[in-house]
């Protein structure tokens, strides 16, 4: 057991006071913008490969299903062996397999070659998630749990940004095989941080005692912490028995499916819309996730505001999730009011992301709200399987809608019902939440 030292007295807060959590959640940043520079780089490059590869729209919706299939395979198993080897090792496991993977794609020569690439990076890029909010759960306390995910979150969208601004460049100077190649060989930089400065709050020699002491402030989870030194890895089938973990599935199945749309076809939308593909879709799809960084780090702003301000956090947190599924709706009209102008497209879409960024912030701390530190990466794999699956869902609609609707010359009418979905998926994920927890609980584990 680690010696956590003495009590701070108030001269130690005064003179030792440091923050060295929020340097934690600048690396787990890091760490997300690369998963999905990793992630996204197959999507602007789709023009090119379905050249190269003759691909349909159902072949490439193919490449997305196999991708998250293989996440939510990953998902089953990441979250509980995350929380047994630590998040020290299974965060640099993770990130040094899906590096691994990303470059090894440049060397696919085959369709089926892209689809076994494709399975591998989801099922070693299914550790990112899990592993950054066990680490938020480990360095904050739970009321700046929302605002430190936002800010990680947010990782996604610079990811998703860099890479329409490097990724046509590269693909267009030196070929689609460097794309994948110089993208995947970031992770080298981060895994050199990581094992460099990460260690637990309470044996990292840069964290003082107050410091140490605020991140400790929650009584239940100094409680539940002294319980669990050598109890074994929850399993999941007593995390199941709880209707948080339920509400949890259910909240990431389905809305994690409108971020993967957003995530694998916008790019496809602007050239099904526009005409725009290679580096005219640099600015377009930068600014869509440009808007949407500002929600991820404003989502987990608000509930701490609102917090700050007398209210409970679990009310908090249900109120700014509700505003956002709120906030999610416009684009409903996106395809109709964007066949006036691009810029309109845009902006829709991006304050539609930017509202999924701001609810997926809250959604990940629901979990660390609720459970036990050893639990939360078992319980996040939980949610992130059902999120993959619900991917998967999509993935095969869209799919389909759109080769059905390319053949009678109207791929926008298939545009237009797939952004009636996304418009109204957060509102139906709010209700099943709200009626599985309609009151705060935290939940106590014993085996």
């Amino acid at each position: 057991m680690i010696n956590t030292g003495p009590t701070p007295t108030a001269q130690d807060i005064n003179q030792k006071q440091t923050n060295y959590r929020w340097t934690i959640c600048g690396l787990i940043f890091f760490a997300t913008t690369i998963n999905y520079l990793d992630r996204v780089v197959i999507s602007l490059l789709k023009p090119s490969l379905e050249k190269d590869f003759n691909w349909t729209e159902t072949d490439y919706s193919n490449l997305v299903v196999v991708f998250q299939a293989a996440y939510a395979l990953g998902m089953l198993g990441i979250g509980g062996i995350i929380d047994k080897i630590g998040t020290k090792k299974g965060y640099a496991l993770s990130l040094t397999l899906w590096s691994i993977v990303g470059v090894a794609t440049a060397f696919a020569k085959t369709t089926f070659g892209f689809g076994l690439a494709r399975a591998a990076l989801g099922l070693s890029e299914a550790g990112n998630f899990p592993a950054a909010i066990k680490t938020v759960a480990e360095w904050f306390p739970k009321k700046e749990r929302a605002f430190a995910t936002g800010i990680f979150n947010s990782g996604t969208n610079i990811g998703a940004i860099v890479a329409p601004l490097t990724v046509p460049f590269i693909a267009e100077n030196y070929g689609w095989q460097w794309a994948f190649i110089l993208t995947g060989a970031t992770g080298v930089i981060w895994l050199v941080l990581w094992l460099t400065i990460y260690e637990k709050p309470a044996a990292h020699k840069s964290v003082s005692a107050s410091e140490l002491a605020y991140i400790n402030s929650d009584a239940d989870e100094r409680a539940e912490e002294t319980v669990a030194e050598g109890a074994p890895k929850v399993s999941w089938f007593k995390l199941l028995t709880f209707r948080p973990t339920w509400a949890f599935f259910f909240g990431k199945l389905l809305t994690d499916p409108i971020w993967w749309f957003y995530l694998f076809w916008l790019p496809a939308f602007l050239k099904a819309q526009y005409g725009l593909q290679g580096t005219d879709l640099a600015l377009p799809v930068a600014m869509v996730y440009t808007i949407a960084s500002v929600g991820s780090v404003f989502g987990g702003w608000l509930p701490l505001n609102f917090t700050r301000n007398g209210m409970s956090i679990f009310r908090a947190r249900k109120t700014s999730m509700f505003i956002y599924a709120l906030c999610a709706l416009p684009v409903v009209f996106a395809q109709w009011l964007g066949s006036m102008n691009i810029w309109l497209a845009v902006l829709i879409i991006g304050f539609a992301a930017s509202a999924h960024q701001a609810w997926s912030a809250n959604i990940f701390t629901t979990v660390s709200d609720m459970f036990p530190r050893r639990a939360v990466a078992s319980v996040t794999g939980i949610g992130g399987m059902a999120g993959a699956f619900g991917g998967i869902l999509i993935a095969r609609l869209a799919g389909k809608l759109f080769d059905y609707y390319k053949g009678l010359g109207h791929i926008e009418t298939g545009y237009y019902i797939m952004f009636i979905i996304c418009g109204f998926a957060y509102l139906t994920a709010w209700s099943v939440m709200h009626l599985l927890v309609p009151k705060f609980k935290t939940i106590s584990i014993s085996e």
